[in-house]
């Protein structure tokens, strides 16, 4: 057991997923997606969204900003996401933000504009950009300021 889970109970959940009927698996989709499955979906896609949704309510989910990488790689926002991301930034930082970084003893100050990201009096498109003008080799840069 993992804290409270049953291990056991899951798997022989998880195992009767296959003998539930095609309409029980409908109304499952229906109250994990909030919407009807895509027309002409095969079963064994109902199928794997209940077994995941199970996993999701025994163990839990993604992590919010996973679902907010996912919806955007896939060119789908929320109210939430649209209110939250004011400027084009794909990090979620709005202009004025300062990101301090120290390198080998030295402090570093980029500031967020609407265009890109403002150092050393330049506005650059990336963090990688600026990581790689401090340390001298590739870096990500969202990596290099903890983003």
């Amino acid at each position: 057991m993992i804290g409270d889970i049953d291990q056991k109970q899951i798997a022989a959940e998880l195992a009767a997923i296959s003998d539930r009927s095609r309409e029980a698996l409908i109304k499952d989709w229906r109250l994990a997606h909030k919407q009807s499955p895509p027309k002409g979906i095969s079963r064994r896609l109902l199928e794997y969204s209940a077994a995941y949704q199970l996993q999701v309510k025994a163990f839990g989910g993604l992590k919010p900003t996973v679902c907010r990488k996912l919806r955007q790689a896939t060119g789908q926002t929320n109210r939430s996401d649209q209110a939250n991301n004011t400027s084009k930034n794909p990090h979620g930082l709005t202009s004025g933000t300062r990101l301090l970084r120290e390198w080998h003893g030295r402090t570093y100050t980029v500031e967020v504009v609407d265009s890109g990201f403002l150092y050393d009096g330049r506005i650059h498109k990336s963090l990688s950009e600026i990581a790689q003008a401090i340390t001298g080799t590739r870096w990500s840069g969202p990596r290099f300021f903890g983003l």
